[in-house]
């Protein structure tokens, strides 16, 4: 049999952020009581009428122009009919045969090249509720809180060959969407959920096999998995002569494996018609220009042009670019003046792991753009060193106070009096006669040692520069 190849296409979900729900005004918040946030129109109430969120159709338009899709003027809202303990009205609002977007080429960056995926639509949708099976014994519970919290769906070509191409693009995906502030994409939170269509054929084929759909997808390293799991199950399979049935499937994290959930549906099965309770949605030509002008930089370009304009490295560029936050806060420390690339040493250094030690992000750290300036100009000009200039960091972080205000009041400015030097080199020396004694029989690396206890010795105030001038000197003389 000649060699199998994988096909793979995804439907990401993304839910909208916005306060409100799709069609009503119940709040979309997270991680409230069960069941608090709900209405007679998310419930499905009878003589209960939807009426759609502005919000969410430009946070949806806005996702769809920077994807490079076509934004249709007009697009028509369907009932999607199904059956499930948490979709209260039986059908779940969607779009179906004209959706809001089609088209587009999402570019993904991979190691060996680029791989351009082709997007096939982008449409709105309300989210269905939850169900619980471990809040009660011998029971499921079903909580509607997240009954009509608005998504958008993204529907990519068959396109994928690889299971890393797929965590790239989502990983890149992610990362524009933030970008977007669109939405927040906390898989934990089921702000991000994946589906993945699957099946193989033999290598250089253009016809599609059989299909199965992956579900309970929670991270990227978990779609990564189970993609490979269940190629590789269909590989053998059609190896052994078999047949892949067509079927939706679970991901099963703890066990690496995946299980039936059922035959996989097909449209007609949801019996799909017009919303009667909805006009069609249109987009006017002033709305779509409005939304397109105010797109942000998008994160491969703002990467390039950090290289280009600030002359960073490649990597410099992509760490400080890999979100909206870092790479705002990063132009506003150099509008302060700082070099960049040392505003970039900071910011990558000491700042970033001052903010993953607190958790949260670069947008909610208390020392802001302009404090950063000021710190790392006081070591610049020598008023401070380096180590003393993260303690100031560190405590700008924990008080609030101005870095020239710390170091003023508790006395951190950097000595570079030559007498004071001279006195702490003179005592170190002193205190150590047997180490001066292996430096001038060659160890020269003791020399390091002796800086740092001077260092030590003057609580790191000492000007290394001039610690170094005087002690070299000193070590040279015969005398000590």
């Amino acid at each position: 049999m000649s060699k199998l190849e994988a096909v793979i296409g995804l439907e990401v979900h993304i839910q909208l952020s916005t306060e409100r729900k799709l069609f009503c005004g119940d709040l979309t918040r997270f991680g409230d009581a069960p069941n608090t946030h709900v209405c007679p129109v998310c419930l499905g109430l009878p003589g209960a009428l939807p009426v759609l969120n502005p919000h969410a159709v430009e946070l949806a338009v806005k996702a769809a122009l920077a994807l490079g899709c076509t934004v249709h003027p007009t697009s028509i809202f369907a009932r999607k009919n199904y059956f499930y303990p948490d979709l209260p009205k039986g059908y779940q609002i969607s779009q179906f045969d004209r959706p809001l977007a089609t088209g587009g080429i999402f570019p993904v960056e991979m190691e060996d090249g680029v791989r351009e995926i082709r997007i096939r639509r982008i449409h709105m949708e309300e989210d269905a509720g939850k169900s619980i099976h471990d809040r009660f014994e011998g029971a499921t519970a079903v909580d509607l809180n997240r009954t009509g919290t608005p998504l958008v769906e993204l529907v990519s070509e068959p396109d994928f060959r690889t299971p890393a191409e797929v965590r790239a693009y989502l990983q890149q995906l992610k990362q524009i969407i933030e970008y977007l502030e669109v939405s927040d994409c906390n898989m934990e939170e089921g702000s991000l959920r994946v589906d993945a269509n699957v099946s193989v054929r033999p290598a250089g084929s253009q016809g599609l096999g059989t299909k199965t759909e992956l579900k309970n997808l929670n991270s990227f390293s978990g779609v990564e998995k189970a993609l490979k799991v269940e190629i590789q199950r269909q590989k053998a399979l059609v190896a052994e002569g078999g047949q892949v049935a067509h079927q939706t499937l679970l991901w099963d994290e703890a066990r690496g494996q995946v299980r039936t959930m059922r035959s996989k549906e097909e449209s007609h099965d949801y019996r799909y018609f017009p919303e009667p309770d909805l006009p069609p949605l249109v987009v006017g030509d002033a709305e779509m220009e409005r939304i397109r002008g105010a797109l942000p930089e998008l994160p491969s370009t703002r990467r390039a042009r950090f290289e280009g304009d600030y002359g960073l490295p490649a990597y410099d560029a992509g760490v400080l670019t890999a979100t909206r936050a870092t790479a705002d806060y990063y132009e506003e420390v150099t509008r302060g003046g700082v070099a960049p690339k040392t505003a970039s040493n900071w910011i990558m250094g000491p700042v970033l792991a001052a903010v993953k030690e607190r958790g949260g992000d670069l947008g909610a750290y208390p020392v802001r753009p302009p404090g950063l300036a000021e710190l790392i100009a006081l070591v610049e000009e020598g008023t401070i060193s380096q180590n003393v200039g993260k303690e100031v960091l560190a405590r700008m972080a924990e008080g609030g106070r101005g870095a020239r205000e710390i170091v003023e009041v508790e006395g951190l400015a950097q000595v570079s009096d030559a007498g004071a030097l001279e006195g702490w080199i003179q005592e170190v020396l002193e205190a150590h006669p047997d180490e001066l004694a292996r430096f001038r029989g060659g160890e020269a690396r003791l020399r390091g040692y002796f800086m740092g206890e001077v260092m030590k010795r003057s609580g790191g105030k000492a000007d290394p520069k001039e610690v170094n001038r005087i002690l070299a000197q000193r070590l040279q003389s015969p005398e000590g």
